[in-house]
């Protein structure tokens, strides 16, 4: 048992490192991250006593997986915001969201909890993140605050980001059924639907007097967004849930937003546009405007698993390549063409020869793009790199073993820890799922707990993760401007984020062997 903490505890030093790092030293997120990728394989050479080879091949496995598809889609969709900048389509896209409210809460709801989970649903890797806080940013934000409220937004959604993707991943891992699995883990998650949208207004309206005439629409606007989903899980399983949820959450809140338009929006919240700035929109103007954002849905949803055929055809143009030469590695997958980051690209591209742009000024944008990434981009690699040295070579495994040893039968209320230091690691749902995805379940029987309750709170805990972790704070902060301004933002999230897991380790402790029971789920 004394090894088995050992272990663990050595095994969680890249984690403490970059908590310290972030925190205490407030370092830039490329050079903690750095840091993190030399203690790991320090570690993983002497103490896990992994080959030089597995070590290197298993980090340049990272930097690979981090290119392709994360940094794409990421510089895709800063790239698409930064053109649209340029063209001056996001100035009419502004006038008519302020049109809809002026009300920064308001506003808050609708690009940051509405159009963000959709992104999530439809593309995933970052863009939910990087779109809508780029949107409230330029729109007047404090840029700290428009990173915060998309990232709490973001946290949730993520189990059925890109058309479901890491449910469906987390079924497949675990041989559970993958309809009862999206509806448990909704039925997990409607607390937090519902939490989120308020922690959002008070953080973008600075304090909980911000909530002052907000209760109901923000909280017509988390109800409207688990219902659906609670509907469309049960009866089709993850791929449509938030996209769905989010849709009518859009409308809903839409529609209360409009009920609000005669009321006065106080002078702290007001975010309307200068009236001398304004400009004339008619519907050929707004429907250009949009349009890159139309194709991304348009091309998302029709490369989609919900379209077999054409979805099929693109999986050909693929590979699957052998990289890390370490036992317990499989193959690295890359989808060259159906990709979010490829069809972002094509829609921004399409977009801006309509909205009249150059390709010197398309040209000029993405390399004006790039360099705004690259520290960024720095930091996705490393802790790419980090997560698959740590998972190849055994580090993830002990450090899960030292929670399972300790708990024993109160597993339950440490599993969703367990998934957010997953996440914390990765960046990814996905990847948490497919990490620890088997672990929660085979802790689960060996406690007589149900399989599908602690598969759920594998999502729930790597959610709250994923919006601590490094890669996502990178992508926010490249996303406004604030590049090596890391530790700001973490120090922004993470007192919401640790309250968010404390609700998540006591609902998953106390109600596992009540809720599992009345839905029926072993």
């Amino acid at each position: 048992m004394m090894e088995t903490i050992l272990m663990g505890v050595l095994a969680m030093l890249p984690i403490i490192w970059l908590i310290v790092a972030l925190t205490g030293l407030k370092l830039p997120g490329h050079y903690a991250c750095l840091g993190a990728l030399v203690i790991a394989i320090v570690e993983s050479l002497f103490v896990w006593k992994m080959p030089v080879v597995d070590c290197a091949t298993s980090a340049l496995e990272g930097f690979a997986s981090a290119l392709w598809p994360i940094i794409l889609v990421i510089i895709a969709a800063i790239f698409t915001y930064n053109l649209s900048l340029k063209t001056g389509a996001m100035d009419v896209i502004k006038q008519m969201l302020t049109s809809v409210s002026a009300d920064k809460r308001v506003l808050v709801l609708l690009i940051g909890w509405c159009f963000g989970g959709f992104m999530e649903g439809m593309a995933g890797f970052g863009t939910a993140i990087a779109i809508p806080a780029s949107m409230l940013a330029g729109m007047g934000m404090d840029p700290i605050v428009a990173c915060v409220v998309c990232m709490l937004a973001n946290a949730f959604p993520t189990a059925f980001g890109s058309v479901g993707i890491p449910t469906v991943t987390l079924a497949n891992v675990t041989g559970l059924d993958p309809v009862t699995l999206a509806f448990v883990t909704v039925v997990q998650m409607i607390p937090f639907m519902i939490l989120v949208p308020f922690l959002m207004v008070i953080v973008g309206g600075g304090g909980f007097k911000a909530l002052k005439g907000m209760v109901g629409i923000t909280l017509v606007s988390g109800v409207s967004f688990v219902l659906p989903q609670l509907v469309v899980a049960k009866f089709t399983g993850p791929e449509l849930a938030v996209i769905v949820g989010c849709v009518v959450s859009l409308g809903c809140t839409i529609l209360m937003a409009r009920a609000r338009k005669g009321k006065p929006v106080p002078a702290e919240y007001n975010m309307s546009a200068d009236p001398s700035k304004a400009i004339k929109i008619d519907g050929k103007k707004a429907f250009i405007s949009w349009l890159p954002f139309i194709l991304i849905f348009v091309l998302l949803l029709v490369t989609s698993k919900l379209v077999p055929p054409v979805n099929s055809f693109l999986a050909n143009f693929a590979s699957s390549i052998k990289i890390s030469t370490a036992e317990t590695a499989g193959n690295a997958s890359f989808a060259w063409i159906n990709t979010p980051g490829i069809w972002i690209f094509v829609a921004a591209i399409i977009g801006g020869i309509v909205q009249k742009a150059g390709g010197k000024v398309m040209i000029d944008t993405l390399v004006a793009t790039v360099k705004q990434m690259s520290k960024t981009i720095i930091t996705i690699m490393s802790v790419l790199a980090v997560a698959k040295i740590m998972t190849y070579c055994g580090m993830i495994d002990d450090m899960a073993a030292l929670f399972v040893t300790i708990t024993g039968s109160f597993y339950p209320f440490v599993a969703p820890i367990i998934a957010a230091l997953g996440a914390f690691i990765t960046g990814s749902g996905t990847s948490t799922e497919v990490l620890l995805g088997s672990l929660q379940t085979t802790a689960a029987e060996q406690i007589g707990a149900s399989t599908f309750w602690l598969a759920a709170a594998n999502s729930t805990g790597a959610g709250i993760g994923k919006i601590l972790s490094p890669q996502c704070i990178a992508t926010a902060a490249a996303a406004v401007g604030l590049v090596g301004q890391d530790s700001k933002l973490l120090g922004g999230v993470i007192k919401w984020a640790v309250f968010e897991l404390v609700i998540a380790c006591l609902l998953v402790g106390l109600l596992s062997g009540i809720v599992p029971a009345m839905l029926g789920v072993a």
